[in-house]
């Protein structure tokens, strides 16, 4: 079996998630979008990883999903955080550093 079809579905789902993460502006959407990303690339690490015949790549992917699971936590936090406060839920209309 070939790599390239896998490689490029994580291709694929990169691309799809960079886009939801450039053309979206709610909070919950750029997420999801920068979780895809996350998924391609550990997609792509585990593919890389079988074709070669090394878990390394299959380690690092499970490492990746913990800190990915930690990094939606946080980011659930602070969505509700800037959503309880600033009464919102798109990313252009949260400033920061406004008072």
């Amino acid at each position: 079996m070939s790599l390239y079809p896998t490689l490029w579905a994580a291709f694929l789902m990169f691309s799809l998630g960079l886009f939801g993460v450039l053309s979206r502006r709610h909070l919950v959407a750029i997420i999801m979008g920068i979780e895809l990303m996350f998924n391609a690339s550990n997609l792509a690490l585990v593919t890389i990883g079988w074709a070669y015949g090394v878990i390394t790549g299959q380690i690092i992917a499970l490492f990746a999903i913990a800190i990915t699971v930690s990094e939606v936590a946080v980011g659930l936090a602070l969505f509700l955080l800037v959503e309880r406060v600033r009464k919102t839920v798109y990313a252009d209309e949260t400033n920061l550093m406004k008072g």
